[in-house]
């Protein structure tokens, strides 16, 4: 069983300036949007852990 995902450490979250609020990058269908908007999207297949500081450790 996949562990539960949290959408603002999602590297797909992303900041709308248009808009004014985050959202997520990817396209979600109909039945994902409506668990996304519910805030009940657990076990995301497009979660991509935001690891800010990968290429710092690479460069060590």
């Amino acid at each position: 069983m996949k562990e539960k995902t949290n959408c603002e450490y999602c590297g797909n979250y992303i900041y709308d300036e248009e808009y004014n609020c985050y959202g997520c990058d990817v396209y979600l269908d109909e039945d994902e949007m409506g668990k996304f908007l519910r805030s009940s999207y657990d076990n995301c297949p497009h979660f991509k852990f935001n690891d800010e500081y990968k290429i710092v450790r690479k460069q060590m």
